[in-house]
């Protein structure tokens, strides 16, 4: 069961015997995702011995820790470990918050790309135009990556733009399509079964196992997006592969 910390503002719960986790929230929230971030550097800044990974989502900070080396004391490692972590966040270090890449993402809305573009108009009373203009205008927060490697869940969508997921999923969604679910938008970095609305896709490779690092967008993350039409779409993909 996860042990109420007080002051530190979040709980930790112990996940199999290499995974410690702290719960920040139930909701999904830019202020809440924000504090998950900045517990993400504070814990860099202290580096505990034997914490692997750290792995921020909404309202969650996993920890990947090696057990053998928070196995002295008389409780069970992770214990152990969540003690270090309630004394790192009573007296955290010195550290500055790391600052946010910018990255911009090159769309050719609608069409084929985007088979949802109209019924996402017709579900927000909106012209097609207008739902890409409000997409572009947005500036966005990488609040994780999950689904799939790479995939940037993205939140600051226009509230106009909130629209349900599909009630039947595709079996296929071509990779780069950029999508909106719910009050989400996001990118497909590859061909996979999904049922979010498709509005347009980018010509940009977002996971690449060969490249360093693999994933083009990183958790904290600032996103925009950009219109564009053939001629750049098919430069930029060649430019891609």
């Amino acid at each position: 069961m996860p042990t109420t910390e007080g002051e530190c503002g979040f709980t930790i719960e112990p996940l199999g015997e290499t995974l410690l986790i702290l719960h920040f929230g139930e909701r999904i929230d830019i202020a809440l995702n924000a504090r998950v971030h900045e517990a993400v550097a504070t814990l860099h800044a202290a580096a505990l011995p034997g914490v692997v990974d750290l792995v921020p989502a909404y309202a969650t900070l996993g920890l990947v820790y090696e057990p053998m080396i928070w196995s002295q004391g008389d409780g069970p490692p992770w214990r152990n470990l969540a003690g270090a972590v309630r004394a790192v966040f009573a007296s955290p270090p010195g550290h500055a918050l790391p600052a946010a890449a910018m990255i911009q993402i090159p769309v050719r809305y609608g069409g084929e790309d985007g088979p949802d573009l109209a019924a996402v108009a017709a579900h927000c009373g909106l012209a097609e135009a207008e739902v890409i203009a409000r997409h572009t205008a947005a500036g966005y927060t990488v609040a994780m990556l999950g689904f799939a490697p790479g995939f940037p869940y993205l939140l600051g969508l226009d509230p106009a733009l909130h629209t349900p997921r599909r009630a039947n999923p595709r079996t296929q969604v071509p990779r780069g399509s950029v999508a909106i679910g719910g009050a989400q938008t996001g990118v497909y970095p590859c061909a996979l079964p999904g049922g979010w609305q498709l509005i347009g896709r980018t010509p940009l490779t977002l996971f690449d196992s060969a490249r360093q690092p693999p994933c083009l967008c990183a958790p904290g993350d600032r996103v925009s997006f950009r219109a564009i039409g053939d001629e750049e779409f098919a430069e930029l993909l060649r430019g891609s592969a």
